[in-house]
């Protein structure tokens, strides 16, 4: 465009076309194009042979038929089309840029590659949010696992809710959604949804569903409507798809570490508070002012929890102590043949025994696993206690890392000194005491002993109530400040010498 117009100048101020040519390096043809008009001409593009794409054109042609009619997922990409061209046909070497810069255009030709367009939708508050699980690693006592995670989204704010389960069940289901709640602290008035098979029972014409009976006595629990999009359309809840990756990226990015599931939770929950710190794109108040705006909006919580638990009786108790909840062995702190009832969370199971929990363990969705407690077999094993060495709850501590090394290192010294029987109930009466003041302290205080070279109960004891350093310091300065209102100065006698030199009226000095 530059060089027509000093072409076009030159010409105007009387130089000639060979003149202009020769001074410009151009052809006379080119010379005449730009005096004709001031927008150069469109270039021909000129079709090179392909001697290395050629013979491979009609099998890529072919592949991209074939794919017309094989599933979405299962497509080939140009990556794909590329690598199947080396290993099929290794006498054609060709790059794969080569490759991919020609699928692209037969995809167009051929209608395959065209992109679907969205249309940007906006929210008012507390109209909607988006309800999706998500599979992310994490690991559990030092053990990665799979597990799924709940995620609500409200569309208005941004502000969202995430938690782990280790089963994507019905009742999981149905508690992230009260959890949700409580944590946006109101019931947005319409929730988005896959088609889940938790949810929906079968899938009607358009965006009519029949659902369980349990999700819609839930639904009308909390008073909110339900909406579910169309089957393959994640687009249709781009807000929470997003929100998945978002939070993945940015805090299960490294694999989360924690003892169980619980704590693993409460890191979950900081993640999301934290995350209100942000301000999205676009907006100009963060997500938590956003949030807390939007709270006026929502529809109030529920006076009465939804029944999600569920109540197994009459189970009764078997000759070791434990109680079969479903597929698994629950132990339990009671006598053989006592009826006990079940209830059933999605993480938790509580043994009730007279409208009291005597037990609390995690929940196992195996089958035929034995899920014991230590505790719950103390009272016998004072009784028997030559059966706690072999003893499957000790072991079930021993692998979930509760049972330390050192604990093994001073009932051996016990028994050393109290003989097999005795060693092992003072033993017993060591785990009572870590239970009851703290199982740290006790492993602390043990560690202590050992390395002191103390071999008596009593002694653990000692060390594990007795005030830590930073406990006696604050006691310490609690006490000086007390004792500071009682202190007096020391009386000053200095006054009373001067009655000794000076004679009193009347009398003579005192000898």
């Amino acid at each position: 465009m530059e060089l027509f117009e000093e072409i076009r100048r030159g010409y105007a101020a009387g130089e000639t076309i060979q003149g202009l040519a020769k001074k410009h390096g151009v052809h006379r043809r080119m010379v005449r194009q730009a005096i004709a008009s001031s927008i150069p001409p469109e270039r021909r593009k000129v079709d090179r042979e392909q001697p290395r794409l050629g013979p491979l054109k009609k099998l890529i042609d072919q592949i991209l038929e074939e794919d017309r009619d094989a599933p979405r997922k299962q497509k080939h990409t140009a990556h794909r089309i590329f690598t199947r061209l080396r290993q099929e046909h290794p006498e054609h070497p060709i790059g794969e840029p080569t490759v991919r810069r020609y699928v692209a255009a037969r995809k167009r030709e051929l209608g395959l590659g065209h992109r679907e367009v969205f249309v940007p939708q906006s929210y008012q508050f507390g109209q909607e949010a988006q309800v999706d699980w998500f599979e992310a690693t994490a690991k559990l006592s030092g053990e990665r696992c799979v597990l799924p995670f709940f995620a609500m989204r409200s569309m208005a704010s941004g502000d969202a809710f995430h938690r782990a389960y280790t089963n994507a069940t019905q009742q999981a289901f149905l508690e992230g959604h009260e959890l949700g709640f409580a944590y946006f602290d109101g019931v947005f008035r319409t929730l988005r949804y896959d088609n889940l098979t938790i949810a929906v029972k079968k899938i009607l014409r358009g965006y009519r569903r029949e659902e369980t009976s349990r999700v819609i006595a839930f639904r009308s629990h909390w008073g909110f409507s339900s909406e579910y999009c169309n089957p393959a359309s994640g687009n249709e809840k781009g807000g929470v798809e997003g929100e998945v990756g978002r939070y993945r990226r940015n805090w299960l990015v490294p694999v989360p570490d924690a003892n169980d599931l619980a704590s693993l939770n409460e890191q979950l929950l900081a993640a999301c508070i934290a995350s209100r710190d942000r301000t999205i794109s676009g907006r100009n108040m963060t997500v938590g002012e956003a949030s807390q705006m939007e709270r006026s909006h929502l529809l109030p919580l529920a006076e009465e929890r939804f029944p999600i638990d569920e109540i197994l009786f009459p189970l009764v108790v078997d000759g070791h102590g434990r109680v079969k909840v479903k597929t698994n062995w629950y132990s339990t702190p009671l006598w053989p043949g006592l009826r006990v009832a079940a209830r059933v969370w999605p993480s938790s199971i509580e043994i009730e025994h007279d409208g009291e929990c005597v037990a609390r363990h995690q929940r196992s969705y195996g089958r035929g696993h034995q899920i014991l407690n230590l505790e719950h077999y103390l009272d016998v094993l004072e009784k028997k206690p030559g059966a706690m060495v072999g003893s499957a709850p000790l072991e079930q501590w021993r692998r979930a890392g509760r049972w330390p090394e050192c604990l093994d290192q001073i009932w051996k010294k016990l028994e050393q000194r109290h003989g097999r029987g005795g060693g092992t109930r003072e033993m017993i009466s060591l785990v009572r005491a870590g239970l009851n003041d703290g199982w740290d302290r006790l492993i602390a205080a043990v560690q202590e002993a050992l390395r002191l070279g103390v071999t008596d109960a009593a002694a653990v004891m000692h060390i594990l109530r007795m005030p830590g350093a930073e406990e006696r310091r604050r006691y310490h300065i609690a006490l000086s400040e007390e004792l500071a209102e009682f202190e007096r100065p020391q009386p000053v006698m200095d006054e009373y010498d001067l009655l000794l030199a000076a004679p009193l009226p009347g009398k003579g000095v005192i000898q």
